[in-house]
């Protein structure tokens, strides 16, 4: 079985990186500390690759339509074969890889593993964007975006653009979303529920309580309305704004 592990920068998936890789699960070699395959150069350029070919229709709406149905162009899958080599060649039953910006490139990893369990890392965007993160910029991606002076809402537009991107490419047979939230709170319940999806046993890794609702201790703008949709989708809390907010 072929496993990735998609999810924004910063939404916890070096949790589920290394719950897998302590399942036994082969996870690519070499790994950084969070569980991210290495080197990711030609991830990076595959990112690059794709975004030729989404079109931003102006303000937080682009169309991903062209993706799900165009012949994929070659270089993208060479750069693939490239970063995913001592994942596809090694010999163990259950494999895979986790790095974020391969949520960049989800329609197309989706095309070329069609049989690969997808599990879709989530958490609250309002913990996501408190920290810089290498996506942040999704123009270093050649993604066009509106622009911002603003730091925060710069992620928070890389958060939301992620989410769209996923929402809008048809679900693998085989996909779970997992609330990062709910592996910190409820981790055994939520375990059960991998173990299910995954047809292994897994271990229980040791998480901290506090990395759920930094945004509580947070002085700065940590929400925009934009993000309304996707939270409550995953049933996040929606701030009350007061008129100026």
């Amino acid at each position: 079985m072929l496993i990735t592990v998609i999810g924004r920068g910063h939404s916890g998936t070096r949790a589920m990186s290394h719950t897998l890789s302590e399942a036994g699960v082969f996870m690519g070699s070499p790994l950084n500390p969070s569980g991210d395959l290495l080197p990711p150069d030609p991830m990076y350029d595959a990112c690059r690759v794709m975004a030729q070919y989404v079109r931003w229709t102006g303000g937080l709406q682009w169309d991903f339509e062209a993706l799900h149905t165009m012949p994929i162009p070659a270089e993208f899958t060479d750069l693939i074969q490239t970063y995913l080599h001592s994942v596809m060649t090694h010999e163990s039953e259950y494999r895979g890889w986790k790095i974020p910006e391969t949520t960049l490139v989800y329609p197309w990893i989706r095309r070329l593993f069609p049989d690969m369990a997808v599990i879709f890392w989530i958490r609250n965007p309002r913990d996501c964007i408190l920290g810089r993160h290498v996506t942040d910029d999704l123009s270093d991606f050649n993604i066009p975006y509106p622009p911002t002076n603003n730091p925060r809402e710069q992620r928070a537009i890389s958060w939301f653009y992620q989410y769209e991107l996923v929402q809008s490419t048809p679900p693998p047979a085989k996909t779970i979303e997992i609330r990062f939230e709910d592996f910190v709170r409820r981790q055994d319940e939520t375990v059960r529920r991998l173990e299910t999806f995954l047809g292994i046993p897994l271990p229980r890794i040791p998480v901290k309580p506090e990395a759920v609702d930094r945004w509580k201790l947070d002085t700065e703008q940590n929400y925009f309305p934009f993000l309304e949709k996707a939270m409550r989708k995953f049933g996040y809390e929606i701030p009350v704004l007061t008129k100026g907010d």
